[in-house]
């Protein structure tokens, strides 16, 4: 078992990362295009070397520019896992497999044996034994994923980079490959990291979850608490919650850019504090008029989007003022009808003190390392 550690800086790149990852843990990096994901995994994969990088894995380093030590990639034992499958055309599945697990080192007498024995027995563990004698033209999407995870496997890794596998999958497929992976994650012992964009990927097979902003870790934390108090722009809009940053204005309030939001603290809050201010969409409503009574927030925005989903409409908008934070309010079909909810209406978006919660901006489990 080996425990990942990785420290990089890729200024052509602006990324900047320091995080690790436990023997046996799954972590789930998300984050929008051009966050660095990728980049963070070409690092640890040795595609990508960088300015000031370190990776370790275990008592072996693989990359320490510092001390002019680089792994070359086929001796790092990192397995990954891409959108596409990229298997070899000439090769049958098994023998793509084969060509994976022969690579493990020992004697060469009996390797060739040992490598088809190992082969075999990972195709039947991802549920492709089967597929053992046909050529990857001949499969579909969903069982060349599956032949290339018992390719990545074979090689018996001892971290696995998971770079979106499942984005070129339909549903189904994409359901029974992450069943597929949850199993065999469950019963290992290596490091994973998973890149997605997909919740079903984070809830379904990850221990931990990062979130990349502008090269930068934005939030990390466990699944459920990354979800359920999300720091950044991009972990509030997959958990689907709103998120509004500020600061600590008095013992229940919090001070954004454009006004203050009154809120109930989750812990304790300091003034100053950096600060969160985080309620679901469901907890909006939205108005043609100021409204006045008990909903103590009040902000004007600009409607942006419309979106059905789920039997309700996500209304996406934008507050008007400096500093302007995008947020969302779900109300029913019925009540955009009867307020005339359109793209570019400047609307009010209400929500009562008890609904929000505050929390301060940086998780104290989000280092590691």
């Amino acid at each position: 078992m080996a425990d990942l550690e990785l420290s990089a800086a890729v200024i052509e790149r602006g990324l900047d990362v320091a995080f690790g990852v436990a023997a046996g843990e799954v972590l789930a990096v998300v984050g929008p295009n051009g966050a660095g994901k990728s980049s963070t995994a070409a690092v640890i994969a040795g595609l990508l070397r960088g300015d000031r990088v370190q990776v370790r894995v275990g008592n072996r380093t693989l990359t320490d520019t510092a001390h002019g030590v680089f792994v070359p990639v086929h001796d790092r034992r990192v397995g990954v896992l891409l959108q596409e499958p990229l298997l070899f055309p000439h090769l049958s599945v098994l023998g793509n497999v084969i060509f994976a697990a022969g690579r493990i080192g020992g004697a060469r007498a009996g390797r060739r044996t040992r490598a088809r024995r190992c082969a075999l027995d990972w195709l039947e563990r991802v549920g492709a034994g089967e597929l053992a004698e046909r050529k990857p033209g001949e499969l579909s999407g969903g069982q060349a994923q599956r032949v290339a995870l018992a390719r990545a496997l074979a090689a018996d890794p001892d971290v696995l980079l998971l770079d979106e596998p499942l984005a070129g999958l339909d549903v189904a497929a994409a359901a029974a490959i992450r069943a597929d992976l949850r199993t065999v994650l469950a019963g290992g012992d290596r490091a994973a990291l998973l890149i997605t964009h997909d919740l079903l990927d984070v809830v379904g097979l990850a221990d931990r979850v990062m979130v990349l902003e502008e090269g930068g870790i934005a939030d990390s934390g466990s699944v459920t608490d990354v979800l359920a108090a999300p720091r950044s722009p991009f972990g509030a809009r997959l958990a689907g919650v709103n998120v509004v940053r500020g600061v600590i204005d008095g013992s229940s309030g919090l001070r954004s850019a454009s006004h203050a939001w009154h809120g109930v603290p989750a812990v304790a809050l300091t003034s100053g504090t950096d600060a969160v201010a985080v309620f679901s969409p469901a907890a909006v409503a939205v108005f043609r008029d100021q409204p006045h009574g008990s909903p103590r927030n009040s902000v004007f925005v600009r409607i942006t989007a419309l979106e059905l989903a789920g039997g309700v409409v996500r209304v996406r908008a934008a507050e008007l003022a400096a500093g302007a934070s995008a947020l969302a309010a779900d109300v029913t079909p019925e009540a955009v009808a009867d307020i005339g909810l359109r793209v570019g209406d400047c609307v009010w978006f209400t929500v009562k003190t008890q609904e929000v919660s505050l929390h301060a901006a940086t998780r104290p489990s989000a280092a590691r390392w």
